[in-house]
C-alpha cells in the first residue's frame, strides 16, 4: 500500500517495521490466549516487545540526532551561496522569453484546450503537474493527460495516454501534442504501471523526492525522479544525490549521479527543497537557539517563488528578508534546479507582496488580482514583472514595479506598452537618464532621386534618397514643413545623424 524504500534513512521504512512487529505481537498474544500471568512471564512476548521498544527508541534518537537542534552548523553549510552581480548575471530578456502566465493561468488554458478536443475529453483530463521547463530556449509548462476515471483507465490502458499538453508561457500558445505511442507509465496508472510502483520495484532502496514531468529536445516525455541523499544522521540534511530518468512511454529507466545529469533536464531539485535549504543557510548562521530567540543576522525567504530561464537552465527566484518579517527585502536569491548552484543579490527594496499590492492599487477600480512577480532586468533596474488577472483568471494587463521604489508602477495592456510607460516613469523620477546622443552631425548635398511619404506615431514623415547614395533620410514634416516643396530632381543639402537603417535629418537647405 505505501511502498516504503528499504532504507534505514526512510521514515516510512521504520514506521512499517514498527507496525509489522506491533501487529505480530498482538497476533501472537491473541493466538496464545494468554492470561495476565502468562503474558507477564512469557519470554517470547518480552522479546518481541523489547525489539519493538528498541526500534521506537532508535527511531526517536535518530530523529533527534538528525535535527537542526543539534546539527545547526551542518544544516547551515548544506548550501553554498555566491554573491552575484545583477546586471551581469541577469540579462534583459526579449518579450518572447518572458513567461507571462502563472501556474493557475496555465491550468486554465490547458483545461480549455482539453475541452475543445472532442475525441479525447470524454476519456481523459489534464493532470495537475504543469512542470515549468526550458524547451528550445523557450519557457513552457508541460503536463501529461490522465485517465478521467478507473472505468476510462480500463477501456484505454492498452493504448496508454495519447498526448500531453504544452503551453508556451510567453506567447500563451497551447498545444495538445499527440504521440505515436501512448504514455504507459504515469501517476494515473494502476498496478505495476503506476510510476511510483514501477520505480519502487526497479530501485527498492531509493528514496525519491518530488517527481516532475519533462520532455527532451525532441518532445519525448520523461519522468525526472530525484533520489534523496541524507547528509546528517539518519533522517537529516536531505539533498539530491542521484536522478533516475524514466521514459514515460516505454518505462525504460536510466540512473545518473547528480553531477552527470543531461543538460536538457531542468528540475533535479524541487523549488520547495531549494527554498528549505536556503532557509537553513539564512537562519542558522549563529546556531539553532539564536534562530528562535535572539535572531541575530537571521534571514529567510519571502512567501512564494517564481522561475527564471537563464542559459538553458531553470532557476528558482525568491526574495530574502529579515526573519522578523518586515515589509522590505534585503536582496534575493536565484537557485539552479539542475545543479543547486545558488547566487545572492544584495538589492534592497519592497517585498513581492508589497509590489503586488502596489500594482493592484493602480487598477483598483477594475478589481484585478496580481500574480506572484517575476524578477526582470529592465534597463539595468531590478524590476518586478506582474500579470494582472480578472475574476475569470484571464490576464488583462501587465505591470512593472521598481524593486527599490515600488511606488513607480508602469501599467499596460501589452508587455511593450507596459515597458514603455515604466521607462518613462524611470526618466520622470530621475532613476534613469536619457541616453546621450553621441552621433556626429554630417552634411550631404545632392539631387533627390526618390521621395516617399509615411506616418510614424501619427506624424507625417518624408523619406528621401539622393543620387549617388544608398542612404535613406528621414525628414519630419512637423519639424521641417518646407520639405513638401521639394520634388525629384531638385538639389538639396541635408544635415543629419547616422542611424542603423534610416538617417535622421536635422535641417534642410
Amino acid at each position: 500500500m505505501t511502498l516504503p524504500a528499504i532504507n534505514i534513512h526512510s521514515s516510512g521504512f521504520w514506521f512499517c517495521l514498527i507496525l509489522i512487529i506491533g501487529v505480530f505481537l498482538v497476533w501472537y498474544i491473541l493466538k496464545r490466549r494468554m492470561d495476565r500471568y502468562e503474558l507477564k512471564e512469557s519470554k517470547a512476548v518480552k522479546g518481541i516487545a523489547g525489539v519493538l521498544i528498541l526500534l521506537i527508541l532508535v527511531y526517536l534518537i535518530g530523529a533527534l540526532l538528525s535535527s537542526p537542534i543539534i546539527n545547526a552548523k551542518k544544516y547551515q553549510q548544506l548550501l553554498t551561496v555566491e554573491d552575484g552581480e545583477f546586471t551581469k548575471d541577469i540579462e534583459e530578456l526579449s518579450f518572447d522569453q518572458i513567461p507571462l502566465l502563472d501556474r493557475d493561468s496555465a491550468t486554465l488554458l490547458g483545461n480549455r484546450k482539453m475541452g475543445s478536443m472532442v475525441d479525447m475529453v470524454s476519456q481523459f483530463e489534464v493532470d495537475t503537474i504543469y512542470s515549468q521547463i526550458n524547451y528550445n530556449d523557450k519557457p513552457v509548462r508541460v503536463s501529461p493527460l490522465r485517465y478521467a476515471s478507473p472505468i476510462k483507465w480500463l477501456t484505454n490502458q492498452a493504448e496508454g495516454i495519447p498526448a500531453y499538453i504544452k503551453i508556451d508561457m510567453a506567447t500563451q500558445t497551447t498545444e495538445l501534442v499527440k504521440l505515436e505511442e501512448g504514455i504507459k507509465y504515469s501517476t494515473s496508472e494502476y498496478f505495476n504501471r503506476n510510476i511510483y510502483r514501477h520505480l519502487r520495484f526497479h530501485y527498492p532502496t531509493y528514496i525519491f523526492n518530488e517527481l516532475s514531468f519533462e520532455i527532451d529536445e525532441e518532445g519525448v516525455p520523461y519522468w525526472v525522479c530525484p533520489v534523496k541523499k541524507f547528509n546528517i544522521g539518519l533522517f537529516g540534511g536531505a539533498t539530491v544525490g542521484r536522478v533516475v530518468l524514466c521514459n514515460a512511454i516505454t518505462g525504460e529507466t536510466t540512473d545518473y549521479a547528480i553531477e552527470e545529469v543531461p543538460q536538457w533536464i531542468d528540475r533535479a531539485y524541487s523549488a520547495d527543497l531549494l527554498v528549505e535549504l536556503y532557509d537553513y543557510y539564512g537562519s542558522l548562521k549563529h546556531g539553532f537557539i539564536n534562530s528562535i530567540l535572539g535572531q541575530k543576522d537571521c534571514l529567510t525567504t519571502t512567501e512564494g517563488y517564481n522561475y527564471l530561464a537563464i542559459d538553458d537552465d531553470v532557476w528558482v527566484y525568491t526574495g530574502v528578508t529579515s526573519i522578523t518579517g518586515d515589509q522590505s527585502n534585503v536582496g534575493f536569491v536565484l537557485m539552479n534546479q539542475r545543479t543547486m548552484k545558488t547566487k545572492f543579490y544584495k538589492v534592497e527594496g519592497a517585498t513581492e507582496l508589497s509590489a503586488m499590492d502596489s500594482a493592484e492599487g493602480q487598477v483598483q477600480n477594475l478589481k484585478y488580482v496580481a500574480t506572484f512577480p517575476l524578477l526582470l532586468n529592465i534597463d539595468g533596474e531590478p524590476t518586478y514583472f506582474i500579470a494582472l488577472k480578472d475574476n475569470a483568471g484571464l490576464v488583462k494587463k501587465y505591470a512593472m514595479v521598481n524593486v527599490q521604489k515600488y511606488q513607480v508602477v508602469g501599467i499596460g495592456d501589452t508587455v511593450s506598452e507596459c515597458e514603455e510607460e515604466y521607462y518613462n516613469l524611470l526618466l520622470k523620477e530621475g532613476i534613469q537618464k536619457e541616453a546621450e546622443d553621441t552621433r556626429k552631425v554630417q552634411t550631404l548635398t545632392g539631387k533627390i532621386s526618390k521621395i516617399a511619404q509615411g506616418v510614424v506615431d501619427g506624424n507625417s514623415h518624408y523619406y528621401v534618397m539622393l543620387e549617388g547614395s544608398d542612404e535613406i533620410f528621414d525628414i519630419s514634416v512637423v519639424d521641417m514643413i518646407q520639405v513638401i516643396r521639394y520634388e525629384i530632381g531638385q538639389e538639396i543639402t541635408l544635415e543629419y545623424k547616422m542611424g542603423e537603417e534610416v538617417n535622421t535629418v536635422l535641417s534642410i537647405q
